[in-house]
């Protein structure tokens, strides 16, 4: 399709005139001539009305796209118009008379439509100043123009790819913290990566001390925002056409020329290492750079790619995944990082410890082993999903594949590197959606009519009984339903139906607690699983799922693994992992426990805590630290459920460390200020862990909050030596080092010390336990 910029296009469109897909004319143009407005052709017989740089040659078919109100929906390249109706709307139908997008305005005055110096379509009154009704400059695609004021209430998504101007994996928003972020949000996975996710907001130069979220770029190169982010183009000072586009791969440029006769060349972009970027070539892939600078994907040895045009479904294996620990062998790759999905981070492990624990773990794809210069150890990150991987040759990271021992895959360089460059001598792509045309369409219209007839008093019946349902759903719940989207949890959503029949009815107990009773059940898959039904379910569904998203994307090899929810009428329920041996409490007389397994519990146990107290995104109190409250799996490694379900009832409250409506916990775990009335902290769940190693040591069980068993301690503590063995637990079985106890028990009391200043922060405790451990290693690798 041709259009010629020409002094035949439409200025104005008045109320009662259309643009039509089909006319030569049917255009708009800017006063200055660099903006056209009009149907732009996206794919084979797919059109959509849109916003476009002019050329000087007047063609559409390589138009640098501004904006675009159908990019999802395009219509037919016949008989599809824009029209401005009398009623004030901008309305765009297909070539079926099918409603496709509009703008959902009404004005009892009259109206007109145009395309001004900016770029900015305007739908506007005529009369009393000409009132704005609408405009494109609020509803961006992927691309800012000079003076567009970026807010709150929109976000850029990049395109599907350069061909496909479909909304794609990335988005550009201001979140929550008032923070301006990029998010890939891909077809089973979803994550934050600029500013770099592990950088605190202060680190990565934002503020979120601002309420307006709000940014824009001046027509002279200034970009800046509402939390303190700021840029200038190289090109900073100089009046020429600049746009800001949110590219396909997820990188956000400044693309700048003179005039419409050359080039863009980018003038700024926010990542310079693009291998960076989340997702870029799909799972199972590695990014790498050429000497040209520009982006190649490769599939990782052993796997073979899933769609030859379209990296974003990555790599898939050739070999068989299943379960093998001893026939198993690695594939050494060097100065590879991959970003996230870790089992865990082990500090100061050994490459033969960190293997073997990859080798125990079925769902282990391989690890990342990494130097750490400034401690001078190694650190062990097994990967249970094999994402957002690079390769460049100053990193200081080692990768190594796990495949079947009688595999002979090997790592061959850049031999088979595909560059991401997707650019086609093809303009539009062959889209999945069919359209209809004119021909025949009365014929047509009628074979359609005696088809549906026959259905339409079967979907009269069922539009019935769905809004039958959906009366009784609002009935108990109180409020419409609300579709969320929690891909970067990853966990489901669960049926009641679905949860009641994988528990049998809820017929197995396995644990009870003041939040709920929890029962063994078996999901679909064959996983097992632990169902915990709610006791107070009157929070509405909204809150409810607002807190279950933050605690599911806590990740640690000490927190229970959350795997979904259900939220249906009345009915609240958490799925977590299930545990084979149960929980502390459980196991605090048995034999199988021994002085081995019990520090390494008070280690995991801290680990977990100090991760949701200081490492997650979102800030968390336990409140209820107790040994029914830490699980442990089929080799006895601790981890720590029901953490967070406190803050359900106080989403909204900003003062979280003070407003508590009432005390929290458990007798004999709970710290004074509880009942001091005092400001709480996460040094309440210091306490709570302090009185479960000194019960899982002594084994003097904890009773009231006039806890005698610590001044007991404290007495034993002042007589000096021997008094490690007066105080240790009987018929536990084990050979210990009075040193490694005796740390153990010294560290405890400093949690459980009366005003909480001198109490120590997890993190603090977890170094301190490791010590202990280090120095015992050392001990009997002298003897």
């Amino acid at each position: 399709m041709s259009l010629q910029l020409s002094f035949s296009a439409v200025e104005i469109l008045h109320q009662g005139s259309s643009l039509s897909v089909e006319g030569p004319n049917d255009f708009m143009l800017s006063p200055n001539a660099i903006f056209c407005a009009g149907f732009c052709a996206v794919g084979q017989n797919a059109y959509s009305f849109a916003v476009w740089y002019a050329q000087t040659n007047g063609e559409t078919q390589d138009a640098t796209v501004v904006w675009m109100a159908n990019r999802d929906y395009p219509v037919n390249g016949k008989g599809s118009k824009l029209s401005l109706l009398p009623n004030g709307n901008l309305a765009l139908r297909d070539a079926d008379e099918s409603h496709v997008w509009s703008t959902n305005t009404i004005s009892l005055s009259s109206v007109q439509l145009f395309l001004d110096n900016t770029g900015n379509l305007v739908l506007s009154e005529t009369k009393g100043g000409g009132v704005v009704l609408w405009q494109s400059f609020d509803f961006p695609t992927d691309t800012l123009l000079p003076q567009q004021v970026f807010t709150r209430y929109v976000k850029l998504v990049s395109s599907r790819s350069e061909s496909n101007k479909s909304s794609g994996f990335y988005s550009l928003f201001f979140d929550n913290d008032n923070v301006l972020r990029l998010l890939y949000d891909g077809p089973e996975v979803s994550g934050l990566y600029w500013p770099d996710p592990w950088l605190a907001t202060w680190n990565a130069g934002r503020s979120t001390y601002n309420n307006s979220r709000v940014a824009v770029m001046d027509t002279l190169g200034n970009f800046s925002s509402s939390d303190h982010f700021s840029f200038l183009t190289s090109d900073y000072g100089t009046l020429i056409q600049r746009r800001l586009v949110l590219d396909h791969d997820g990188n956000i440029r400044v693309h700048s020329r003179r005039n419409g006769g050359e080039k863009w060349s980018i003038t700024w972009q926010a990542k310079a290492r693009p291998c960076r970027i989340h997702g870029l070539c799909g799972p199972n892939s590695l990014c790498s750079y050429h000497q040209n600078s520009s982006v190649n994907c490769s599939c990782l040895p052993g796997y073979k790619r899933k769609n030859d045009h379209d990296w974003s479904f990555g790599c898939e294996p050739k070999f068989s995944t299943l379960c093998n620990k001893t026939q198993s062998r690695f594939l050494h790759i060097s100065h590879v990082e991959l970003y996230g999905y870790d089992y865990g981070i082990l500090k100061n492990y050994t490459l033969h410890q960190c293997q073997q624990l990859c080798l125990q773990l079925c769902h282990c794809k391989g690890i990342q082993y990494t130097y750490v210069f400034g401690s001078g150890t190694y650190t062990c990150y097994p990967k249970l999903q094999l994402r957002n991987a690079y390769r460049t040759p100053y990193f200081n990271a080692d990768l190594y594949l796990k495949f079947p021992a009688n595999s002979s895959y090997s790592f061959e360089g850049s031999t088979h590197e595909q560059s991401l460059d997707c650019s086609s001598s093809l303009s539009t792509m062959q889209l999945e959606r069919a359209y209809m045309s004119h021909e025949n369409g009365y014929v047509k219209f009628l074979l359609w009519f005696v088809g549906g007839l026959g259905a339409f008093e079967v979907l009269c019946i069922f539009v019935i009984c769905f809004l039958m349902v959906r009366a009784r759903e609002r009935k108990y719940s109180g409020v419409d339903r609300r579709v969320y989207h929690l891909a970067m949890t990853g966990f489901r959503k669960f049926s009641y139906s679905e949860l009641k029949q994988a528990t049998k009815g809820f017929r197995e107990e396995i644990g009870r607690g003041a939040g709920g009773v929890v029962f063994k059940g078996v999901l679909l898959d064959q996983r097992v699983a632990a169902v915990k039904r709610l006791k107070d379910a009157n929070e509405g569904e909204e809150d409810f799922l607002a807190e279950v998203s933050s605690i599911g994307r806590l990740n640690h090899m000490n927190l229970i693994e959350m795997w979904g929810y259900c939220a249906e009428g009345k009915h609240r329920l958490l799925v977590y992992e299930y545990m084979e041996q149960g929980s502390l409490a459980q196991n605090m007389e048995s034999d199988e426990l021994d002085w081995t397994k019990r520090f390494n519990i008070a280690l995991g146990t801290a680990k977990g805590l100090a991760y949701v107290h200081e490492e997650c995104l979102e800030w968390i109190l336990h409140c209820d630290v107790k040994p029914q409250n830490i699980l442990l799996d089929s080799n006895y490694h601790p981890k720590v459920a029901d953490f967070g379900l406190s803050k359900l009832r106080n989403r909204n409250d900003t003062s979280t460390y003070s407003s508590f409506s009432r005390i929290r916990g458990t007798r004999g775990y709970m710290a004074p200020e509880w009942v001091l009335n005092q400001r709480i902290t996460s040094k309440v769940d210091v306490y709570s862990y302090g009185i479960v190693v000194l019960e899982m040591v002594t084994g003097k069980s904890v009773d009231g909050t006039d806890n005698g068993v610590v001044a007991w301690l404290k007495d034993k503590q002042k007589n000096g030596c021997g008094w490690v063995g007066e105080i240790l637990k009987p018929n536990v079985k084990g050979v210990y080092e009075e040193d490694q106890i005796e740390g153990l028990l010294r560290v405890a009391l400093q949690c459980v010390e009366e005003e909480k200043e001198k109490r120590p922060t997890m993190s603090q405790v977890v170094e301190m336990l490791i010590k202990c451990k280090r120095e015992d290693d050392n001990l009997h690798h002298l003897s």
